[in-house]
């Protein structure tokens, strides 16, 4: 979202830029932006230096990983190996939040509400 917002559904803009919503950006979405820039997989010039400042435009608070993150992700009975998927998802179930993605394999995991384009 933060390296193409161009490709965001314009509906998808809507929600985002109601302030009526709160916006969580998670630390595990910076943790893999910064390891697919660095092995390749992601071309984002600038993406990585300037991450805190994209997320503070959008007026996003960080979401943290905490332990109870971490070990739901891992006990979640989901074939899913990503692990950044897995602490997205688990984030998404335990703060209660509309996980915002564009990846189709999050929508198979039930107790995650997606908001996808």
């Amino acid at each position: 979202m933060l390296a193409a917002p161009q490709r965001i559904d314009k509906a998808v803009k809507e929600t985002l830029a109601n302030r009526e919503n709160t916006l969580l950006v998670s630390a595990a979405s910076a943790l893999e932006v910064a390891t697919k820039v660095r092995i390749g997989k992601l071309i984002a010039p600038g993406l990585v230096e300037s991450w805190e400042s994209r997320v503070q435009e959008l007026a996003a608070e960080e979401l943290d990983v905490s332990s109870r993150h971490a070990t739901l992700a891992g006990s979640l009975s989901w074939e899913h190996r990503d692990l950044f998927d897995r602490l997205l998802a688990a984030q998404a179930i335990l703060e209660n939040a509309t996980l915002v993605t564009v990846d189709r394999n999050l929508l198979a995991l039930p107790g995650v509400r997606s908001l996808t384009w």
